[in-house]
């Protein structure tokens, strides 16, 4: 099931699950900002200072980051969708799932940033509830009649409860990863990865990426970032499945990539 609501001033749309779980999508940005278990777990992290009005990109949640990985080429950081309104194009509810779909393209982008990445496109990013699963589809289309290049990541911020007593497994080459200093890492892509906080075990899961990106930005970090309390690094860790580097798509051809989230009872 399906219902409008809003996340501060922005229009966004929650979706139930038949088993209770619930997720909120803002319009804008198509930006999952909160996943909820059956039991009212919150899953996500989304920074109390961030803006919920649409005059910045919001801190924390689901960013998606298209068609530019944060400084990674000339164009908008970390790209155009995460700063634009997208539209509903769809959504239902399955025996054991509810899911909606958003649509973006080039004719629903801001002008300015529309004209800094002047390509024809079609975005689409389906979020499903199953059970306590999360399932983000991400589809890029090339509409247009030249080749691009384009990068991608779902920007996951996890809430762990306590950043130091959190560990990853399941990083190419690397025995588990224990937090407590900043992070800005990239790996080679792994099938899955196990996430254990305070809060509980998540196991993660992706198809499409090149790259799993690890990153929190420490006390430093945290208190150089303006829409971010000093306090808040020790809430969440970001872990994102990324196509960090640009990579050409033909004219006509489509790309998608697969992030699952599942909690580890």
């Amino acid at each position: 099931m399906t219902s409008m609501t809003t996340f501060g001033a922005l229009p966004a749309v929650c979706i139930t699950a038949p088993g209770g779980a619930q997720a909120i999508v803002t319009l804008y940005g198509a930006h999952l900002v909160s996943w909820q278990s059956a039991a009212g777990k919150e899953r996500l992290f989304v920074s109390e200072r961030s803006p919920r009005d649409g005059s910045a990109a919001i801190r924390g949640g689901v960013p998606v980051i298209f068609p530019q990985f944060a400084t990674r080429g000339t164009g908008q950081r970390h790209g155009l969708a995460r700063l634009s309104t997208w539209r509903l194009d769809g959504s239902g509810t399955d025996n054991d799932s509810g899911w909606a779909e958003f649509e973006l393209a080039r004719d629903d982008v801001p002008a300015a940033l529309a004209q800094a990445w002047p390509h024809a496109f079609t975005l689409r990013l389906r979020v499903t509830l199953r059970g306590d699963a999360l399932e983000l589809r991400f589809k890029v289309r090339n509409s247009g009649e030249q080749d691009f290049a384009f990068a991608s990541a779902l920007h996951t911020y996890f809430a762990v409860g306590e950043f130091g007593r959190s560990t990853l497994q399941g990083l190419q080459g690397q025995d588990t990863l224990r937090f407590g200093e900043a992070l800005d890492t990239i790996h080679p892509a792994t099938p899955e990865l196990t996430l254990e906080t305070a809060d509980g075990a998540l196991l993660l899961q992706q198809q499409g990426y090149t790259e799993w990106v690890v990153w929190n930005p420490g006390a430093a970090g945290a208190a150089a970032i303006g829409d971010m309390d000093d306090a808040e690094y020790r809430d969440f860790v970001c872990i994102e499945p990324a196509r960090v580097d640009q990579k050409v798509l033909a004219a006509g051809a489509e790309w998608t990539g697969y992030h699952t989230i599942s909690s580890i009872p």
